[in-house]
């Protein structure tokens, strides 16, 4: 199985759309709420090239980008190949 992350905040359309489609397909990960900020927000903005919007979506360390790169993989039938479905 995959290791996947995703950096969240609270009350976001495309985070909770995003771990709907992961939940959807079984797939466990690690979530980062940055609501409050902190040191993981600075943390995603290095991993994700500066991107500052969420959610920002990672597997296997792999910058994936956010709820419509995952959407698109899931249109293409990529998604579960990098899910280790």
């Amino acid at each position: 199985m995959a290791k996947i992350e995703i950096y969240t905040k609270a009350f976001c359309g495309y985070c909770a759309r995003a771990k709907a489609l992961l939940d959807s397909k079984g797939a466990a990960y690690e979530e980062f709420d940055l609501t409050m900020g902190g040191p993981k927000r600075q943390e995603m903005i290095q991993r994700a090239n500066g991107n500052t919007t969420v959610p920002q979506i990672f597997i296997d360390g792999e910058h994936i980008g956010g709820w419509d790169d995952l959407a698109a993989l899931e249109r293409e039938g990529r998604l579960d190949a990098l899910l280790g479905q």
